[in-house]
């Protein structure tokens, strides 16, 4: 796509949905990004079940250090790789305890430090917890990316890079979130629904359904 394509692509994004959210319940930095370590391999919706009552009772970590290993495998036992999950997060825990004052950084190399914790993850938790422009390329911006020429890459840095390359600036906030819910909703894996979409005549994609 050329620079007038793009930008014309997320401003049809941006006037169908203006304040675009992500869909996992979180109730602070620290919540957010342990929502996000939980919801590798697994759905929003999943995570969000066996979150509720967890944030409940340690939406710090100190309390998710009271409440142990043991403890928090009994709430997230539901979401996949739950063990090594468990073993994750208490260990990030202690790490914002002991070194960060249980203070989430806005650093990506800190967050990265952290167990579980990888780019993605970071993206997440900078762009949602702390408004920072950065994009998490998960599989649906991968495919999106992808399929639509958008940002074309074989590995999901190399979208990532291209996409920084071409979001125009006042469209990088919420990009990750345009990228991931059209990637989720209209764009998908096996059958993109492409009738419904809002940029269906910008998007490169050869073999277009319902057109």
């Amino acid at each position: 796509m050329n620079k007038a394509q793009i930008e014309e692509f997320f401003t049809r994004l941006a006037a169908n949905d203006p304040e675009p959210r992500g869909e996992l319940d979180y109730i602070n930095p620290y919540t957010l990004l342990v929502a996000v370590v939980l919801s590798a391999q697994a759905t929003d919706v999943g995570v969000n079940k066996a979150t509720k009552d967890l944030f409940e009772i340690a939406d710090t970590p100190e309390k998710m250090l009271a409440l142990g290993e043991a403890g928090l495998k009994e709430h997230i036992r539901t979401i996949g790789l739950f063990n090594t999950k468990a073993k994750n997060v208490i260990g990030l825990s202690e790490i914002l305890h002991r070194e960060h004052g249980s203070v989430v950084p806005a650093d990506r190399a800190a967050l990265e430090r952290l167990p579980g914790v990888g780019r993605k993850t970071a993206n997440v938790v900078l762009n949602i917890a702390f408004q920072k422009p950065t994009i998490a390329v998960d599989t649906h911006i991968f495919r999106v990316g992808n399929r639509t020429g958008l940002a074309p890459g074989k590995t999901p840095l190399a979208v990532e890079q291209n996409l920084e390359k071409a979001v125009p600036a006042k469209f990088k906030l919420h990009a990750h979130h345009w990228l991931i819910l059209h990637g989720r909703y209209v764009c998908k894996a096996r059958k993109p629904d492409c009738p419904t979409c809002v940029i269906a005549d910008l998007c490169r994609y050869k073999t277009k359904t319902g057109m």
